[in-house]
């Protein structure tokens, strides 16, 4: 096993250990287990969500063992540290999603603006179901009516980087999560 590295800094912020990669992939492994018997002798499309999502789903879609196809979307909403608060759709969906099981992959749901316009977008595309599956969730911040239907791990409400969550394009390589120290 590699040693965690304590404390980070990136630009003008330093970061401290939050999530270790065994808890992490414990996280993952648990959501992969669930998903597997929730959709045993279905063929779900999994739609990742870029760029945050890019490890989670990496790692997520080795450990599933039924039917199934990936699928990359990219949306944003945040510049920096925070949140725009507005969603602007950047890369679309190439399949036909009509009368399919679509789960999407997120790394984190914050405010869940993000995730309201993606249940909106893809809900124009008569998939047969929709569903969620975020390896993070910051409860504190999520003021939305819809349930996520699967949830790795909740945290605080910190601003967080590393296995795939970045501050201004910096940090996603660590296999850590970071907490940003104030």
């Amino acid at each position: 096993m590699s040693m965690h590295t304590p404390t980070i800094k990136l630009s003008d912020k330093r970061f401290k250990l939050m999530i270790d990669r065994d808890t992490i992939q414990t996280a993952v492994d648990r959501l992969a287990i669930q998903i597997n018997r929730d959709y045993e002798g279905e063929n779900p499309l999994f739609i990742a969500v870029l760029n945050g999502a890019f490890m989670f789903a990496a790692d997520f879609i080795k450990k599933i063992t039924i039917r199934n196809q990936i699928s990359f979307v990219k949306f944003a909403s945040y510049e920096g540290d925070k949140s725009t608060g507005t969603v602007s759709e950047l890369i679309g969906v190439n399949e036909d999603l009509k009368g399919r099981h679509v789960v999407i992959l997120e790394d984190i749901i914050d405010t869940g603006l993000t995730f309201e316009h993606m249940l909106e977008v893809f809900g124009k595309y008569e998939p047969a179901s929709l569903k969620i599956v975020s390896l993070l969730l910051k409860p504190e911040t999520y003021h939305q009516r819809i349930p996520i239907d699967y949830i790795g791990m909740e945290i605080q409400n910190k601003f967080v980087v590393g296995y795939g969550l970045d501050y201004n394009n910096m940090g996603r390589h660590f296999e850590d999560i970071y907490e940003v120290v104030e």
